[in-house]
């Protein structure tokens, strides 16, 4: 069974405690609930009867890496929230090789926040060992295998509606803000120890 991470709302600036209450104590909870709800009817589900039309089996598989994407993508996200925004660390060292520049890579990260439909990912690709801004437009479409998450953004509406309406430029413009680099690098180190293996 999986168990929510708590989320200490006060170190979050630039977005307010009703949205980060009702973004991760209700949606985000709400996936790790319905996880565990589709992991215990899998254990039951009839197999016997999938195929790719419609069966029980099939529907809750869909479903799982649904809930199993969001859950991940929401834990990355609220993981590195409650910065001050100050890059720094062997992140942008590498953002500034694969990207050209930190500000080249901010306008394309900025850019892929206002064309998701979901979810901007710089994410560290094992595949060919460099950085990239990948977009998803549900929590199980546009993930890259073999592809690591180091910042996360949400671009959901419910991630910025109560507090900047349809702004999402002032909303990704908070995020950048608020973005705790240093749990960015605390990631990114993680990652660089999978790659160099």
């Amino acid at each position: 069974m999986y168990s929510p991470k708590p989320f200490p709302y006060s170190k979050v600036t630039g977005i307010s405690d009703k949205t980060l209450e009702i973004h991760h104590d209700k949606l985000y909870v709400g996936y790790v609930n319905k996880r565990n709800e589709i992991e215990d009817k899998l254990i039951k589900a009839d197999r016997t009867q999938a195929n790719g039309t419609y069966s029980e089996f099939g529907e809750l598989k869909r479903q799982e890496s649904f809930a199993a994407a969001a859950i991940i993508l929401h834990e990355a996200y609220f993981n590195i929230l409650g910065g001050n925004g100050e890059p720094g660390g062997d992140l942008v060292k590498q953002i500034e090789k694969d990207f050209g520049s930190l500000e080249d890579w901010v306008t394309d990260f900025k850019a892929c926040g206002l064309v998701a439909r979901g979810w901007v990912v710089l994410a560290y690709d094992l595949n060919d060992g460099r950085l990239h801004n990948y977009i998803c437009d549900a929590h199980n479409q546009g993930g890259i295998w073999g592809a690591i998450p180091v910042i996360v953004l949400d671009t959901y509406e419910h991630a910025y509606m109560i507090d900047y309406g349809s702004d999402r430029k002032a909303y990704i413009e908070t995020f950048m803000k608020d973005l705790s680099w240093d749990e960015a690098n605390r990631v990114f180190a993680k990652v660089a120890k999978v790659s160099l293996s």
